[in-house]
């Protein structure tokens, strides 16, 4: 399994402030930052698919998201132009740096990992249209939050040549019709804005915990999690696809209704039934209608149900199909699988990480203790299929 080491990489990036030499009128961090990327970078992949004008590899954008992810939390001690003119001058030698600090924690992630971070940075024909799709999702969350700052920072020295970098570099990626649209259509920029007011939720937002996360890092972090797992367990490409975008968009219905903690749901009977069904009606009003239609189908299969394992046969959705079968039947791309209880692991383990390093920096509500040890209880010595959750937890019990 993966390893401890690598979890925490993941975790550092809900403590990291971005933007925090400027008037922020909302916290930005760069958890939710990679989050926000990786949502843009699927709308743009999802138009390149389409049109067919660029052909690239889903699990390699996938992998790279991630890759680029851990890089830019090793090195967020240096300031963009900086990190720039660096990368520039001696770009070799602090990949090679960062590989160095990162390999002992991912030479344990399945799948090769350690090799295509290594492909990624130190081969220049590896993931070129990925790379290059990641890019322009980067520059675009990134002038999300810049607009976001920018009134309240006009007066600053070259704030307006920051503006004016940062329009440049997408300017640069207008070949990609997903920039097109997102820049032209007003739909897809709403969906992008919607999610990204995911960032302002808090999660436990009534329990006071450090580090704060979003919503929409949490999202990132459980989507991570389901990655590191669907490989471990050797899962097929589609799978892998599924698993990964379901858990990026899994609490997207919540941009509708805020975060409603699991044990107010439980405590009346069929109130989460009731939220679910309000959830499916407002999204049909609110979400469906900003992105293309061809894309409604895959939203919902990711976002209904979410942690419900299902397949799909002669296009009809199959729900609760057993583990073992998942794992031996199913496990083929024609059968569009996805590992709903895997992700409602992941997504436990994710809450149970985020309840313990609180408690670890000495920040304990009864509340946080409570969620922490139930949540222990439910996993402890625990395996979903072939994958031992119960040593996850243990890590950080």
């Amino acid at each position: 399994m993966f390893s401890k080491g690598a979890i925490e990489w993941i975790h550092q990036a809900a403590s990291i402030q971005r933007w925090n030499d400027h008037l922020r009128p909302a916290e930005l961090t760069e958890l939710d930052k990679q989050a926000h990327k990786m949502i843009i970078a699927y709308v743009i992949a999802r138009y390149e698919s389409e049109s067919g004008s660029h052909v690239f590899d889903w699990i390699k954008l996938i992998e790279g998201g991630i890759i680029e992810f851990l890089h830019r939390v090793v090195v967020t001690d240096i300031k963009p132009p900086v990190f720039h003119k660096i990368m520039k001058e001696k770009g070799n030698e602090l990949n090679r740096w960062v590989l160095h600090e990162l390999q002992g924690d991912i030479n344990t992630i399945a799948g090769g990992f350690s090799d295509k971070f290594d492909e990624y940075f130190f081969n220049e024909n590896y993931s070129v249209v990925e790379k290059r799709i990641l890019q322009a999702a980067h520059y675009l969350a990134t002038n999300w939050e810049f607009r976001i700052i920018y009134p309240g920072n006009s007066f600053m020295q070259d704030i307006d040549k920051t503006k004016g970098e940062i329009e440049a570099q997408i300017e640069k990626h207008n070949d990609l019709v997903g920039v097109q649209k997102i820049l032209l259509h007003r739909d897809i920029s709403g969906f992008i804005n919607l999610c990204g007011q995911l960032r302002l939720q808090q999660r436990w937002a009534q329990t006071p915990r450090i580090p704060h996360t979003s919503v929409l890092g949490h999202m990132l972090i459980v989507a991570i999690l389901s990655y590191f797992c669907s490989m471990e367990a050797g899962f097929s490409r589609q799978r892998i696809y599924n698993n990964f975008f379901a858990s990026l968009f899994h609490d997207l219905p919540e941009v509708l209704t805020r975060d409603i903690v699991s044990p107010l749901k439980r405590s009346v009977e069929g109130l989460d039934d009731i939220i679910k069904e309000y959830e499916k009606l407002q999204a049909e009003e609110k979400i469906y209608p900003l992105i293309p239609e061809s894309w409604h189908s895959e939203i919902r299969y990711f976002t209904e149900n979410e942690f419900t394992n299902k397949i799909m046969r002669d296009g009809i959705i199959e729900y609760d199909i057993p583990i073992e079968e998942m794992n031996t039947t199913y496990n083929n791309d024609k059968w569009n699988p996805l590992d709903g209880i895997m992700l409602k692991g992941c997504d436990d383990l994710a809450a149970f990480i985020e309840a313990s390093l609180s408690i670890k920096y000495g920040i304990k509500p009864e509340a946080l203790e409570n969620g922490r040890r139930s949540i222990y209880e439910k996993y402890k010595s625990r395996k979903i299929g072939n994958l031992d959750f119960g040593m996850v937890f243990d890590y950080f019990n």
